[in-house]
Order: C-alpha cells, then structure tokens, then sequence
C-alpha cells in the first residue's frame, strides 16, 4: 500500500520489534514446544486485550501469565476463583474505619487493581462474581456502592479454565466471553517437550526470569502498534467476514447456515483488527496484511460464536466455522474502489 511505511518510521518499528521478541523468547523459555501459544499471547498483549486460556491442568496455563508478568515488568495479582468467592473479593469494598474526623467507611481496593490480573479457573466463580468483572474488562474501572475507581493502566485479564471439568462451574455467559480478545486452546506436548521438562526442570520449576521492558517501554510499544496501518482492504475484509458469520449474510457459507444461531459482534471486528497490526508489528511489517488477519481471526472470532445444538452432535466448533468462513470470504471485495483494492 502506497504511503504505509511513512505511518512508522523504520526504526521505531524496528525497536518495537526487538522489544516484542523479548518477551517473545522469554515466554518460549517458559513453555516448551508451545511458539504459536505464546506468539498469540504476545499479541493479545500488544494489542491491550484480554485472553481465556482454555486447557486440560498441569500443561502450564498458569506459569505462562505469571512469566508474562515477570517479562512485563508491571504489578501481578492471582485470584483463584471458587465458588464462595463473593464480588467484593475481587472488587474491593468499604471497611469502617476511626480517623480523627470520626468513623468514615473507607474504599479498600481488591486484587483487581493491577496491571496484570490471573484469573485462575474463573468458570468455577458464580454467575454474580464473574460478572464483578464485565465493567473492569470493557471500561478499566470498578464502581461500588456508587463509586467509580480507576484501575491501573496496562490492565489485563488473563484468565483460565479446564475445558472438560463440569461439577461445580458455572460457564462463562456470552457478554463475558466477548470482553475477551482471544480464547486459546492451551494443547498438550510432544515427547520431545517432555523430555526437555525432565532434564532441565528438577521437579517441574521453571526458568528464572528478568524483566526486559518496563512502563514506559511499553507504552511506547503501544504507541507502534497504534501507527501500523490498515489498509482499507484489509478492514472490508474483516468487515465482510465478520458479517459472514451471521447466517442471514449473502456471504455466509454453509457450516454458518446450519450451525450458527447468533454470528460475532462488532467487538469482533475490532478484537480482529487490533489484533491483526500487533501481529503485524511482530512480524516487522509497517501495515497490516490479510496474513495478519487469518493468523488472529480464528482465536479472536470462534468463542464469540453462539451455536446451534447440531453443532455439537455433527462435532462442529466455533473455530470450524470460522475456518470455513475465511475459506468461503474473498479478500478482495468485487465493489471495491480501484484504489484500495492494490494487494498489501
């Protein structure tokens, strides 16, 4: 695309890029044998979203965001969720207090201010506690009893969850799975992975890890991601494809008429494009390309896909149908002015 390199200058882009391979490689240290897992991470990081990580126990769910945090540089808090866990223990609330004016009920905040909040098992919290966290996810800040308070800035919600434990969950309802960029499948590992654990990791601990950015680094590797460009191909196509997830679209393919009853939002559509210039800027390109979007929509898009029960018997999932949907969608739009339709 003609004039989309200017938006960042090389070197900016450059640094950025280097700064993002750090925590890249740190996060590869951590967990073997997982470099699109973590690739996924680092993007959903960039890109200032949220992330469900969805795997069986003991496959590192937890050491990951933890080592995210370590490489970050920034405040980490971790939450266990259950199900007596009540709102106020994840908010904060009101403590009565003496001061020399008298008593006064006082705000004391809760484990959700910080910058990195692990939410581990988060599907095992009630209905009314997981919900504690819906304004915290799309505003950045808390209100109780009335009163707003701000959270720190980056602010995440890593969270987890066992796909195949049933007893004593509650699953996450559809306004809480759209608050999050992306749901990624935590996959188990090879042999050869294993046999890296048993050698080098006494007892499962993992590597010692330093910080290699801080505050203000990462404000500036937020800034290069905000100046990747995306070309006005590129966003009619994610826009042609987010539509196409609804079966009453002229583009929908099949799998979405048989198996989708309510197609994604246009929170979806964002998530995707946000994404889509983080991966780009990992990838050292100075504007997004429809590479970027295929490598972000599946994770970005399939959790936000509420399917029909057929679904299920015919084993079809959220992730299928989007596969089908960037298979069925062409890049290019036919009505396209000339000079947008120029191949990134």
């Amino acid at each position: 695309m003609k004039g989309a390199a200017q938006l960042i200058a090389p070197d900016e882009l450059a640094r950025a890029k280097a700064r993002a391979e750090r925590i890249l490689a740190g996060l590869d240290r951590t967990l073997y044998d997982q470099k699109e897992l973590t690739r996924l991470v680092v993007v959903g990081c960039l890109a200032r979203g949220h992330v469900l990580l969805e795997g069986l126990p003991g496959l590192g769910k937890t050491e990951l965001v933890k080592a995210l945090a370590t490489l970050l540089g920034i405040g980490f808090k971790r939450l266990q969720f259950t199900p007596d866990l009540l709102p106020g223990d994840v908010t904060g609330g009101h403590i009565l207090e003496d001061s020399p004016k008298g008593r006064a009920l006082v705000f004391h905040p809760g484990p959700i201010f910080t910058n990195v909040l692990l939410a581990d098992e988060i599907n095992r919290a009630s209905p009314k506690t997981q919900s504690a966290l819906l304004e915290a996810m799309q505003e950045r800040r808390v209100t109780v009893l009335g009163e707003t308070h701000v959270l720190p800035l980056p602010f995440y919600v890593l969270a987890t969850q066992n796909p195949i434990e049933l007893e004593g969950t509650y699953p996450l309802p559809e306004a809480q799975l759209d608050r999050f960029l992306f749901k990624l499948d935590v996959p188990n590992v090879g042999r050869g992975a294993l046999e890296s654990i048993l050698t080098e990791r006494r007892m499962g601990t993992p590597p010692a890890l330093e910080p290699v950015t801080n505050a203000a680094e990462l404000a500036e590797l937020f800034r290069a991601v905000d100046a990747i460009f995306l070309p006005r191909a590129v966003a009619n196509w994610i826009a042609r494809l987010v539509h196409a997830t609804h079966a009453t679209s002229e583009l929908a393919p099949e799998k979405v008429k048989s198996f989708v009853r309510y197609g994604a939002s246009p929170r979806a559509a964002i998530a995707v494009a946000e994404a889509a210039r983080a991966h780009a800027l990992l990838a050292g390109r100075p504007n997004v390309g429809f590479d970027d979007v295929r490598a972000v929509a599946p994770s970005a898009m399939a959790h936000r896909l509420v399917l029909d029960y057929r679904a299920r018997l015919d084993g079809v999932n959220g992730r299928a149908v989007v596969k089908a949907v960037l298979a069925a969608v062409p890049e290019l739009a036919e009505t396209l002015p000339d000079e947008v339709v120029e191949r990134v």
